[in-house]
């Protein structure tokens, strides 16, 4: 009987709560770069008052932070933070 040493595969359900973490952590930083507003993973860009400005804090802010490389046009058609953070788990995932 053979023995595999390869780590078990990591399954949508296992990432998860890695997800939502992630989702978290970028509605928090749009809050703080939109006045301390409470911000939700689905809560729209626009509609809580973002705007170019901000938006260009935020892209260069996901740069530092998480090493990933937002164009403009993607940020602002991701809309929210739930899918700006499915962004940077696939810039993570090409590098």
């Amino acid at each position: 009987m053979e023995s595999s040493s390869r780590a078990p595969r990591r399954t949508a359900q296992d990432e998860l709560p890695e997800r939502r973490s992630l989702e978290r952590e970028v509605a928090q930083l749009w809050g703080e770069l939109l006045d301390g507003r409470e911000i939700g993973p689905h809560d729209d860009f626009f509609a809580s008052g973002g705007n170019s400005l901000v938006g260009i804090k935020i892209i260069e802010r996901v740069s530092q932070d998480y090493g990933v490389d937002l164009s403009v046009r993607s940020f602002y058609l991701a809309q929210t933070p739930a899918r700006v953070a499915e962004l940077i788990e696939q810039g993570r995932a090409r590098r």
